[in-house]
């Protein structure tokens, strides 16, 4: 019965298989291909279909992919028609050359229910293999902490880095529990989470407003964030978390708070505790002088007193300054709608200019959002620097505004004597003088940067500049980052 059937299957594909976008092949229980379509012959690298026929299907499979596929031809066409289904495994195919190729076949009826032939579906897996190595790799390399868990909270998957930052190898952690890796006060509670995230799975941070903590494998707690997102997977709920260790980023910020905390107390200290003595020697001075017969005082005792009283001057100027610098260093929140060339023609109205010195302005930016006081104040700075430590009279100095990326870039430059090499550092610091020449206690480039920094902007300088002289960039947002945002 089985041959006169296996007469009537014919050699062709179901006319709705034979132009398929999925490979198809009719098959017979012995395994022999009777038909192709062009889709099967592309994956079996063959240019042509009918090269396929009268082969059989073993010889294209190594031999225990080809073992396989033989016991469920086998079982196939034993069982009733009725209860024929589709099979699916994965195999790897050899071409020609030798090179292996995985694929998925699935064997199915024939859809006219001939007892003779079957249909077997091949389908190639080289993009999706392509894209598991992908991953694999990405998920390996990253520089953050990859970690996949399954719906019971046990580790399926975990990086490099994950593992170093928790002080483990990946090897003892495939398996754990995810308690491993929770201080003892959090597990309870993590383990609803992962349940209502289970039931409403969305790509999310967690902890979003407080601080989260991961345990060390030494017992310490480190400071993390997580992001949770579902890991797509067809046999089990699967999920991938995030894990970034912010130890160093939360050292900084801290860093940075007490800094700020301890100038802020010094410098209000050092008023207190600085100014009052200042004026005691500012009253005793002027009562001795006083006390004196001026007719009797020489010229250079006149010329000391009048020393002292500029010094005095000098150092109260100077703890004024300190507190300014410790104030400056908050960003201003007042933004406003500014044009360059409106803030740049408000701030040279506001700078003596020397007849001596020819200013040109070149704008090539839109407006942009930004804090007025802060950023007028950097440009009048430099633009007076550049004046009074030019080294001549006679001068030119250019004022540029450009678009850069994100920021707004404003160009000060000179044609004067520039900077002397090694200094580029140098002359922001507090108190440092470029030049003993200029009056001045070296605050004016320490302000500037502190308040370009407080407001999410940079300065560089280059010297000598196009100009000869020296050239400031100043780099202000036009798109302010969120820490900014939320600072």
């Amino acid at each position: 019965m089985r041959v006169a059937t296996s007469i009537s299957c014919g050699t062709e594909l179901p006319s709705g298989l034979a132009h398929a976008p999925i490979g198809a092949l009719l098959v017979e229980r012995s395994g022999l291909i009777r038909a192709a379509n062009g889709a099967a012959a592309g994956i079996f690298g063959e240019a042509d279909p009918a090269s396929l026929q009268h082969t059989l299907i073993s010889v294209w499979l190594g031999e225990k992919d080809a073992e396989t596929l033989s016991q469920m031809i086998t079982i196939h066409f034993d069982s009733p028609l009725e209860a024929r289904a589709g099979w699916t495994r994965r195999m790897t195919l050899l071409s020609n050359e030798s090179d292996e190729h995985p694929i998925e076949v699935t064997l199915t009826p024939y859809p006219e229910e001939h007892e003779c032939c079957a249909i077997l579906f091949v389908r190639s897996l080289m993009r999706v293999l392509t894209a598991e190595r992908r991953f694999a790799q990405i998920f390996e390399t990253l520089p953050v902490g990859l970690l996949v868990i399954d719906i019971r909270h046990r580790i399926v998957k975990a990086n490099r880095t994950l593992a170093s930052d928790f002080g483990y190898t990946r090897e003892d952690l495939i398996g754990q529990s995810l308690n491993i890796l929770l201080p003892p006060r959090y597990r309870a509670v993590h383990a609803g989470h992962i349940k209502a995230y289970s039931e409403a799975p969305m790509s999310r941070m967690m902890g979003t407003g407080r601080d989260l903590t991961g345990l060390h494998r030494s017992g310490q707690e480190i400071p993390i964030e997580i992001a949770l997102t579902r890991h797509e997977n067809v046999s089990q709920p699967l999920f991938m978390a995030i894990v970034t260790d912010i130890t160093h980023r939360k050292r900084a910020e801290v860093a940075m708070q007490q800094t700020n905390a301890q100038l802020e107390e010094f410098t209000y200290v050092a008023s207190h505790d600085l100014r009052s003595p200042l004026r005691g020697i500012a009253d005793l001075v002027s009562w001795i002088r006083e006390d004196l017969d001026q007719s009797t005082l020489s010229e250079e005792v006149i010329r000391n007193f009048d020393r002292v009283a500029i010094r005095i001057d000098r150092a109260e100027q100077m703890i004024d300054d300190l507190l300014n610098y410790a104030r400056i260093g908050v960003r201003d929140p007042q933004l406003e709608l500014l044009q360059p060339r409106e803030l740049i023609d408000e701030v040279l109205s506001l700078v003596a200019v020397p007849s001596g010195f020819d200013v040109t302005v070149d704008v090539d930016a839109g407006a942009l959002q930004a804090a007025r006081a802060p950023l007028s104040a950097s440009l009048r700075n430099l633009i007076s620097n550049a004046i009074k430590h030019h080294g001549s009279e006679q001068g030119h100095v250019a004022i540029r505004a450009r678009e850069e990326g994100r920021f707004t870039v404003f160009t000060v430059e000179d044609d004067g004597q520039g900077i002397a090499p090694g200094n580029e550092e140098r002359i922001f610091k507090l108190f440092h003088r470029g030049s003993t020449r200029v009056e001045g206690d070296g605050v004016g480039l320490a302000f500037t940067r502190r308040m370009i920094n407080a407001n999410g902007g940079m300065i560089a300088v280059t010297s000598p500049g196009e100009m000869g002289g020296a050239r400031f960039d100043v780099y202000w947002p036009r798109i302010l980052l969120r820490e900014f945002d939320d600072a």
